[in-house]
């Protein structure tokens, strides 16, 4: 796994699961940033890691622009990942993308739900679409200009006020200076601060739900088991049980271990 929160705990969760089934597990979690695990994975010093279908693609496999729509991001890593002797497989619900959020009392006020409604009021009532990011949304591919494209608004850049990243979800839970924010999809942060994510209706948003990536050969040798116990996992594993994990270990203080453990006991994946 990577280093930070929702990659531990998904990192443990697959050492717990495939030692309940009887494997043996090297422990492995904690490697430090993308291009480290991949690699590791690429050159057989791993055999498997849960990856981000947007990270993958447009990291490791080279795009530029990412491919609307969850499946369809998904399909289009898998196909293309193929070349390197990587498959994928267990496409979980839970996507840690790119999200905007409101303040709860703003979305009431302004009947902001979805992205659509937030174009709506970029449109009709500009001074109240105020939006706190941290630095490279505002002008990233996959940022601001791909969401203003997909739902026909063009935000004043007065509008936007450019924060550091632990600013961001403490100053639209206070609406200031903000009403709405760009935050990560499973952050606990979100739960933290009682934020409402925009439905991402016309999904104008790059997709990073989280897969199993493994290397062909270790897939190939029992896929039914792999497919059957990281299908299970993965059924699990929606937006919103992600971020009530990441918020045990980030707010409540628990270990990534111990949450992992947890989930894998209260599903029924492993035996309490």
């Amino acid at each position: 796994s990577k280093e930070f929160t929702e990659q531990l705990i998904l990192g443990k969760i697959a050492v717990l699961a495939l030692q309940a089934a009887g494997a043996e597990v090297e422990d492995r979690t904690g490697l430090v940033g993308t291009p480290v695990v991949r690699g590791a994975l690429t050159s057989g010093e791993i055999d498997m890691y849960w990856e981000y279908t947007g990270t993958a693609w447009l990291g490791p496999l080279g795009n530029t622009d990412p491919i609307p729509g969850e499946k369809a991001q998904f399909e289009a890593v898998k196909q293309a990942d193929t070349a390197n002797g990587i498959v994928w497989f267990a496409l979980a619900d839970a996507n840690n993308a790119y999200a905007l959020a409101a303040n709860p009392q703003a979305a009431e006020e302004f009947g902001v739900r979805t992205i659509s409604d937030f174009a709506r009021l970029a449109r009709e009532n500009p001074q109240a679409a105020t939006l706190c990011t941290a630095a490279e949304f505002p002008t990233r591919n996959d940022g601001l200009p791909a969401v203003e494209r997909t739902y026909d608004f063009d935000l004043p850049d007065a509008n936007v006020a450019v924060l550091d990243f632990g600013l961001v979800y403490t100053s639209v839970a206070q609406r200031q200076p903000c009403n709405f924010a760009v935050v990560f999809g499973t952050d606990a942060q979100v739960l933290a601060n009682n934020l409402v994510v925009l439905e991402d209706d016309k999904q104008g948003l790059a997709t990073y739900n989280v897969a199993v990536s493994m290397r062909q050969d270790v897939y190939q040798a029992n896929p039914q088991a792999y497919e059957t116990l990281f299908g299970a996992i993965a059924a699990q594993l929606t937006t919103e049980r992600a971020t009530e994990l990441n918020s045990q270990v980030d707010i409540d203080g628990e270990q990534p271990e111990d949450v992992a453990r947890q989930f894998l006991t209260e599903t029924g994946i492993v035996a309490s």
